[in-house]
């Protein structure tokens, strides 16, 4: 089903006239505008992005590491997906 972007009127009236509009061009374009990303934030996410996986194997013990790896198969190839 489409996301509407914007409300529709509930009046029949208002209604065919926002449809109209619409069909003919004449309805106002309603532009959001986009928002500009923060430069350093995005740097900071990725820094912590490309360290965590290692950092967390680095942590982990071989057993733990196993333990994850084992619960990740099983819930890979279960059935009841």
């Amino acid at each position: 089903m489409p996301k509407r972007s914007s409300k529709r009127p509930r009046d029949l009236n208002q209604l065919a006239k926002a449809i109209t509009d619409e069909a003919t061009g004449q309805a106002p374009a309603e532009a959001k505008p986009e928002k500009e990303k923060n430069p350093a934030a995005i740097a900071l996410g990725r820094l912590g992005g490309l360290k965590g996986g290692k950092a967390r194997a680095a942590k982990l013990s071989a057993e733990e590491r196993t333990k994850i790896a084992k619960k990740a198969a099983l819930s890979r190839w279960r059935k009841d997906r």
